[in-house]
C-alpha cells in the first residue's frame, strides 16, 4: 500500500512538473475585456466632462435669461407710456 501511494504521487508530481514546463513563459496574455474596460471608462469621463459643460451652458443661459428680463422690466414704460427715471 505505501509503495503505491509514493508511486502514484511521484507520477502526480512528474506530471505537475511537466504542466507548468508547457506553460508559456513571462506574463499572461492582456485579457480582452480589460481593453473594453478601459475604452468605456475613457468614454464615460469624456461624456461627463461634456455633461459637466452642458449643465454650465444652461445655468450661463438661466442667468443671462434673467438678466434680460430685469433690463426688459426695467426699461418698460410706466402706465401713461412714459419710460421710468
Amino acid at each position: 500500500m505505501y509503495s503505491s501511494l509514493i508511486t502514484t504521487w511521484r507520477q502526480q508530481r512528474d506530471k505537475g512538473a511537466l504542466d507548468a514546463l508547457a506553460a508559456p513563459a513571462g506574463r499572461p496574455k492582456a485579457d480582452p475585456r480589460d481593453r473594453e474596460i478601459a475604452k468605456l471608462k475613457a468614454e464615460k469621463a469624456r461624456l461627463e466632462a461634456d455633461l459637466a459643460n452642458a449643465r454650465t451652458v444652461i445655468e450661463v443661459q438661466g442667468k443671462l435669461s434673467a438678466l434680460l428680463d430685469q433690463f426688459a422690466t426695467d426699461s418698460a414704460p410706466n402706465q401713461k407710456g412714459e419710460k421710468d427715471q
